[in-house]
């Protein structure tokens, strides 16, 4: 069987799911599709990992984010933020169903096969809605030995680092928060960037103070203007050549988007980052009836991650506003840009 909806939206993130209120508020009849469970990429974040917006603008649909000590959230505290935002608003999404062909029909409309963990499922829908992100995997560094089981792009739980030699490469925000905390954790730490020195714009401004002294004080190594040539079971052969002793490797090297489902509907992606081609003031795409969502609007940045969850509140008003025909206003203490 084939279910009807007139909206379709991929995605069930934290703009995915500010959307999906914005549509129900509207009483605008849609479908909400996540292939893993609401907020899935922030589950891949370090345990306790701090934001760097404050709660008040990344609270959604005007629920407000209340902390124990009124500071910055916490990634378990904003996934029990969203569980509450769902439970709240009555929302139904259909998780761990992953969409793999979408399409749209001859007379404009669109066709959605998707897999879950009860089967099969296809959809018809109006207009889609993509709300995917822009982190779908890791952005590979191409190297012999990056597939190696003591290597990884993320960062778990700094405890698996204790009294093991650890590098870490990049120099991005990820890199120098995993270098301290497993510093703390009591790892042997070396970090190796592949410039001079870290950009303050792109590290959270109390991160950059702390590597800065621990580099100084000689418990972070700091290899600058070096990078990966080869991974090997106990140790990583850098360039300008060295070999350096490490028991795990941490490659946070920044991560890439899964533009599959942007490819099968023909939506444009455009230059370096190859962002999706939209209309800023409706959020649609250059194919009518598709719209674009949340950080999904940059595409693969290839340095700094400029769009982020508190830049993208405004586009559930406009994509609601051209869907409805109707101007809607942002939840009371929400910025427009």
């Amino acid at each position: 069987m084939i279910e009807s909806r007139h909206v379709a939206i991929i995605g069930a993130g934290p703009i995915g799911l500010e959307l999906a209120v914005g549509l129900k508020q509207q009483g605008i009849d849609y479908v909400q599709i996540d292939a893993g469970q609401i907020g899935s990429t922030i589950e891949w974040y370090p345990p306790q990992m701090l934001f760097h917006s404050s709660s008040d603008r990344l609270a959604l649909a005007g629920l407000p984010i209340q902390t124990a000590n009124q500071q910055k959230i916490t990634k378990e505290e904003f996934l029990a933020y969203l569980r509450a935002l769902v439970q709240h608003f009555g929302l139904t999404v259909r998780t761990y169903e992953r969409v793999e062909n979408v399409q749209r029909l001859p007379e404009g409309a669109f066709f959605l096969q998707t897999r879950g963990v009860d089967g099969e499922h296809a959809y018809r829908a109006n207009i889609v809605v993509l709300a995917i992100g822009a982190m779908h995997a890791p952005r590979l560094v191409n190297v012999p030995g990056e597939d190696l089981p003591h290597v990884s792009h993320y960062l778990a739980d700094p405890h698996k680092y204790f009294a093991k030699r650890l590098l870490i490469v990049g120099g991005r925000n990820s890199a120098v928060e995993a270098a301290v905390r497993c510093h703390r954790a009591g790892a042997d730490v070396t970090l190796s960037y592949r410039r001079e020195d870290f950009d303050p714009k792109v590290v959270k401004f109390w991160l950059l103070p702390e590597v800065r002294a621990l580099i100084r004080d000689g418990k972070v190594r700091f290899l600058p203007n070096t990078s990966v040539v080869e991974i090997r079971s106990g140790s990583v052969l850098l360039a300008p050549q060295q070999e350096i002793a490490a028991d795990f490797v941490l490659l946070m090297t920044g991560y890439r988007q899964d533009t599959t489902l942007l490819e099968m509907l023909g939506v444009e992606l455009a230059g370096p980052a190859r962002e999706p081609v939209h209309d800023p003031d409706t959020m649609e795409t250059n194919v009518p009836g598709v719209f674009i969502a949340g950080t999904a609007v940059a595409g693969t940045p290839p340095r700094k991650v400029a769009v982020i969850v508190e830049t993208c509140h405004v586009h559930v008003p406009r994509i609601v506003a051209a869907i409805s025909g109707r101007r809607v206003a942002l939840p009371e203490g929400q910025l427009d840009d």
